[in-house]
């Protein structure tokens, strides 16, 4: 049986998006690993998506709350809102009492990715403050930690993420992921679905 890992995650100008297509990628390249993109719901209306300029949602299919104890694993990205998880994100969490209840997560894999606008806006508060989450459904928390090499200590260029996990800085919309911060959510994708598949094979 293959390792199920599922990257979930909620992007509102597409920078969460890209890093999640290369954890995807990342994941996917493990043997016996089988990866699947899916955005949470959005909360917004569509007129106030509009005057935010956010672009259309992509293709990638939304995930519901029961959805989830299908996965060995999950990868969970979202953009920052003054320093954790952005609104869409937790009320898709507050939608799963139900597996808590149940306990349906417990002893699963997961982790964070995420976006800011700078580098103070929460690279590593946001993954810390969104552990709670995962306390709270006893799933194990799987950060990168100094795995990428060289790559965590670039000081010279602009790059996110942190031991918590990949990141990226968004500014004002108009910066995009660089090829460092897309190299190391491809990385995550790769480690974090290598773990996955030890973990499900120890069952």
């Amino acid at each position: 049986m293959a390792t199920k890992v599922y990257i979930v995650y909620y992007s509102t100008y597409g920078h969460v998006e890209k890093l999640a297509r290369e954890i995807e990628k990342g994941a996917a390249s493990v043997e016996g690993v089988e990866a699947k993109l899916w955005q949470v719901p959005e909360t917004l209306p569509e007129e106030v998506l509009q005057k935010l300029g956010a672009p259309p949602k992509s293709d990638v299919p939304v995930i519901s709350p029961h959805e989830l104890p299908e996965a060995d694993g999950f990868l969970f990205g979202f953009p920052t809102r003054f320093g954790s998880m952005a609104a869409q994100f937790k009320a898709f969490f507050d939608a799963t009492g139900g597996l808590w209840r149940s306990q349906s997560l417990s002893g699963k894999p997961a982790g964070f990715f995420y976006s800011t606008a700078s580098q103070g806006g929460g690279q590593e508060t946001t993954p810390l403050t969104s552990i709670t989450q995962l306390v709270h459904h006893g799933m194990i928390f799987v950060p990168i930690g100094y795995t990428f090499g060289a790559g965590m200590f670039e000081l010279e260029k602009l790059k996110g993420g942190s031991p918590y996990g990949s990141g990226t800085y968004a500014g004002d919309g108009s910066r995009q992921p660089s090829e460092l911060e897309l190299a190391q959510a491809f990385h995550q994708g790769k480690y974090f679905a290598g773990i996955a598949k030890k973990l499900k094979g120890s069952q």
